[in-house]
């Protein structure tokens, strides 16, 4: 699984780095990003569905592809 988040729908609620800081992080501005590549390391799977369903925007996007 793999994760992105689309800056143009992010508002900087901060949930997705609150929520799953190993796969996500903020940038200087408070805005979410991506840790690394993306890809959702074995067993954070779980992790990464909560991140995305608790954006207000939506903004997380979820993809099979490693």
């Amino acid at each position: 699984m793999k994760v992105r988040i689309d800056p143009e729908r992010c508002q900087g609620h901060g949930r997705c780095y609150d929520l799953t800081p190993g796969l996500f992080t903020e940038d200087d501005e408070g805005y979410g990003q991506v840790v690394r590549d993306g890809v959702v390391p074995p067993g954070e799977e779980r992790a990464a569905r909560l991140a995305a369903s608790n954006c207000p925007e939506r903004a997380i996007d979820m993809s099979e592809e490693a």
